[in-house]
């Protein structure tokens, strides 16, 4: 499969998760920092198809989650952008274990993402507490979000 197929097949996984209904992944999620956007997605690893998992070396699993972040700023011409930056993150459980999330950056042409994977039983309520840092962005970017995942 080439490069331009892969991409397109977890761009459209990661859209069809956030499409997905139950609570397992919603459309539109960002925060606004200025003229920066920290947009994120969290859902199941198995919501990816076997070839794309491969690719990004990600485990498909029903019981391991996917938090995705990306980072974009408003440009000049007032189109966002991508940038790159950091992320880093913790989750909690519904009894307050924490796990820190080790986030890897991705880079597809222009597109830049951070991905970590965590461990995750099915109706769990996970908050995850996230920053993004970047050149240029005011300061740390916090993120700060509570998410039960499904099983598809």
């Amino acid at each position: 499969m080439n490069r331009y197929m892969a991409r397109l097949q977890l761009v459209l996984a990661l859209c069809a998760a956030l499409l997905l209904g139950s609570g397992a992944a919603r459309a539109g999620q960002f925060e606004q920092f200025g003229d920066y956007q920290v947009h994120y997605s969290i859902f199941p690893s198995s919501f990816l198809s076997a070839e794309v998992a491969s690719r990004y070396d990600i485990v498909r699993s029903q019981s391991i989650g996917i938090v995705n972040v990306s980072i974009l700023r408003l440009g000049e011409q007032g189109r966002l952008e991508p940038v790159s930056g950091q992320v880093e993150g913790q989750v909690v459980n519904d009894i307050q274990q924490r796990r820190i999330l080790g986030f890897r950056r991705i880079s597809e042409g222009d597109a830049v993402y951070y991905i970590a994977q965590f461990p995750f039983s099915e109706g769990e309520l996970l908050t995850f507490e996230l920053q993004a840092n970047a050149p240029g962005a005011p300061g740390n970017m916090p993120v700060r979000v509570a998410q039960t995942l499904m099983n598809d």
